[in-house]
Parts: structure tokens; sequence; C-alpha cells
């Protein structure tokens, strides 16, 4: 797959900017995804979201197969 190196720089900086905002979501990330745990197949995610003022919202997904091989696709851009 070849990526606009333009584009992928810009990816990269938004990515930089992100981290900087918020170390602790990127220590997160890093620990469950990148730890010596990987998450297998049948893992449950929540996620929730609370707008200023209204009701949280949650939601969550049971990892698959296909979801495992995205995220090792997307490792493997940032090579």
């Amino acid at each position: 797959m070849n990526m606009n190196p333009g584009i992928l720089l810009k990816l990269m900086n938004a990515k930089n900017t992100f981290t900087r905002n918020h170390p602790k979501f990127e220590a997160f990330l890093q620990a469950v995804f990148l730890g010596g745990n990987a998450i297998p197949e049948g893992t449950v995610i929540e996620i929730s979201v609370t707008r200023p003022g209204e009701e949280t919202i949650t939601t969550n997904l049971r990892v698959q197969q296909s979801d495992l091989e995205l995220l090792e696709e997307l490792k493997n851009l940032s090579r």
C-alpha cells in the first residue's frame, strides 16, 4: 500500500498533538494494546462518553479476529 508522505506526516503530527494533550489516554492504550498481555478475541471493550450537562452514553464491543487483524495492520503503518 502506497501512502502519500504528506498525509502520513499530517497524521503523525495530529497523533503527537493528541498524545501531548491526553498523555494518560496514550499510556492506557499502550498498556492495553501493546502490553505483554495482548487482547484476545472475545474481550469486551466498553466506552463511555459524558457530554457537559448530559447523561453518560455507554456502549461496548466484543473483540473479533477481524478487529485484531485491523489493529495489527494499523501498527504496521507506523513502522
